[in-house]
């Protein structure tokens, strides 16, 4: 196994590719009558551990990657100093709705059985959860939507949320902070989704919205992937989520030590996906661009007509 081996040059804990039955196969061919359960424990005695994949290489290195996380930095601290919201906003994975394997563990008497292939033509629906999490009061809202990820649905929870929440919480609030991935329903060069900002949250509530991204393949600092939707799928491991209703009520129930709360809302409006926005209408937004990488950090503020 000497070519075969990886290990921790801090805690020594080593590990290997191969499998306990080959390891057995390979010492039965040497004489050596071992059976796997054996060399398991031999295993464990050298002080190997089973290891899985960890998802921890960055796919892109942006040579701007640093400096953008240095701004966001500087604009968390500057909108905590005001009082102001800082939320961090993305859609969380898709759920078949039905009696479907939900991934992890749980303390019972047996197995709960469910479906033994996971069909979409069998689920009830294939639940979005979109998430929003408020950094500074530590409070998650989940909206979740039964048609598409779409640009208007990913502003529209927003809009839920300040309705219900956020205004509410900060009642002297003229400006919002954003922190979004750099891609999908809410990427930085998503014209669909600066329009909707405009129409749906700036205008109506006459709020100046401010958007940082986060590099691309940098999505894993996005503060509501380890603070809210890991809870969420702690809370639900192992349990199917066999209709909406459960679903919401997994998520309403996701509590911390440190205090966090969390909503859940269901969001049944269809959404069209395909929404083109023309340069006539971008040229109408009141978009302002932030000197430091303007591609990634902006302000949608109320347009003129507001009263």
């Amino acid at each position: 196994m000497q070519h075969d081996t990886a290990g921790d040059p801090i805690t020594g804990i080593k590990w290997s590719r191969r499998t306990t039955r080959k390891v057995a196969e390979q010492l039965a061919a040497l004489g050596i009558a071992v059976s796997k359960n054996t060399v398991g424990r031999l295993l464990k005695q050298l002080r190997y551990k089973l290891r899985v994949n960890r998802k921890q290489i960055a796919s892109s290195n942006s040579p701007l990657r640093n400096q953008q996380f240095l701004y966001i930095g500087g604009q968390r601290q500057r909108f905590a100093a005001q009082g102001l919201p800082i939320i961090s906003v993305d859609s969380k994975k898709k759920e078949l709705i039905g009696n479907f394997k939900n991934p992890g563990a749980k303390w019972d008497r047996q197995p709960q059985l469910v479906k033994d292939h996971d069909f979409r033509s069998e689920a009830q629906a294939l639940a979005t959860p979109r998430g929003i999490y408020d950094l500074r009061a530590n409070r998650g809202s989940v909206f979740v939507g039964l048609s598409h990820d779409t640009p208007d649905f990913a502003v529209d929870t927003i809009a839920h949320w300040w309705q219900c929440e956020g205004r509410l919480r900060y009642p002297q609030a003229h400006e919002i902070f954003i922190l979004a991935d750099a891609g999908g329903s809410n990427g930085s060069r998503c014209r669909a989704w600066k329009k909707a900002l405009q129409d749906r949250i700036c205008d109506p509530w006459g709020l100046t919205v401010t958007v940082s991204h986060y590099p691309p393949g940098t999505s894993k600092w996005n503060p509501i992937e380890h603070r809210l939707f890991s809870e969420i799928s702690k809370n639900w491991a192992g349990q199917p989520l066999t209709d909406i209703e459960t679903m919401l009520n997994f998520i309403r129930t996701t509590k911390t030590e440190t205090g966090l709360a969390v909503s859940a809302y269901l969001i049944p409006q269809n959404y069209d996906t395909g929404i083109k926005v023309s340069d006539r209408q971008m040229r109408q937004l009141n978009l302002i661009r932030h000197n430091t990488l303007g591609l990634w950090n902006y302000s949608v503020r109320p347009t003129a007509n507001v009263i």
